[in-house]
């Protein structure tokens, strides 16, 4: 967002990033742009002259009907892997299923993590934007099945969080590999869930920094600031859980299996917590 019409005034930045634009539309008044609002729910706000508040403009029905799938979409697979992961968890800590059955269901919650993060960042893609310096309104991009906007924070927080699924398919898919050293086990399982985990916190760090235009802050009650909280208490409770795993070569076992899967019971039970109230989210 940084090629800005003159008119336009940046009131929430945080580096290179900018979450909040004002500006007066043709006909007067003032126009109200923020990143998550418009990008989720397809709104902006429009105050006219000599209006005490403004009133939500919202997209059109092409763009409203875009982002209520994409948002279900999304929504419903993170819902349906943290669901997935807590009871592959839940076998693994209770002892009722071998390595296989649990890897399986794992990477069964993997392909719907990898699902929730591409669609996020479809949604991201194909939101509706403001115009800028021109009339109070969002305009409906043409659909598009990838881009590339790192100076978007929005698209940043998203791609990262895509990213970091990827990362967590590599440890599921070699964790069925067998018969290896402790060394191999560390290599591939273990640091590519560490980097996982700490993809998914620089996501959640990010995706503060839109909602909250570039400090931390507490709004108990915004449904948004709810979901990244809840998200980013899940990939904390995922980095303890992937910490705890670690096979210390002296012993030839893990730090704590116990932490490790409660750690993605919890993490993963946040997850679907968050989906779900994703699904409120929406235009």
């Amino acid at each position: 967002m940084r090629n800005r019409h003159p008119d336009q005034r940046a009131e929430g930045a945080a580096g290179p990033f900018t979450t909040r634009l004002t500006w007066h539309p043709p006909g007067g008044g003032t126009a109200l742009w923020e990143s998550r609002p418009a990008r989720r729910r397809g709104v902006l706000t429009v105050r006219q002259p000599g209006a005490r508040t403004g009133r939500p403009t919202r997209a059109d029905a092409v763009g409203l009907t875009r982002l209520r799938r994409l948002n279900t979409v999304a929504a419903l697979a993170f819902v349906i892997g943290g669901a997935l992961f807590a009871a592959g968890a839940a076998l693994a800590q209770l002892g009722s299923g071998d390595a296989v059955e649990c890897a399986s269901i794992y990477f069964a919650g993997g392909l719907f993590f990898n699902t929730g993060g591409y669609v996020s960042l479809l949604q991201v893609i194909n939101a509706p934007r403001h115009v800028a310096g021109g009339e109070g309104r969002l305009v409906t991009p043409a659909w598009r099945w990838w881009s590339y906007e790192p100076m978007r924070v929005d698209w940043l927080s998203v791609f990262v969080l895509f990213t970091g699924t990827l990362v967590f398919a590599v440890t599921l898919l070699n964790s069925f590999l067998q018969g290896l050293s402790v060394q191999q086990v560390n290599r591939l399982i273990w640091v590519p869930d560490v980097i996982g985990c700490v993809l998914f916190l620089v996501s959640g760090h990010l995706g503060f920094i839109e909602l909250c235009h570039g400090r931390y802050c507490v709004h108990p009650r915004s449904l948004g600031w709810w979901i990244v909280a809840v998200n980013q208490l899940g990939s904390a409770l995922f980095m303890v859980s992937a910490l705890a795993a670690y096979t210390r070569p002296a012993t030839d076992s893990a730090v704590s299996a116990g932490i490790a899967n409660w750690g993605t019971l919890t993490g993963a039970l946040c997850f679907s917590l968050a989906g779900l109230l994703q699904l409120g989210e929406r235009p």
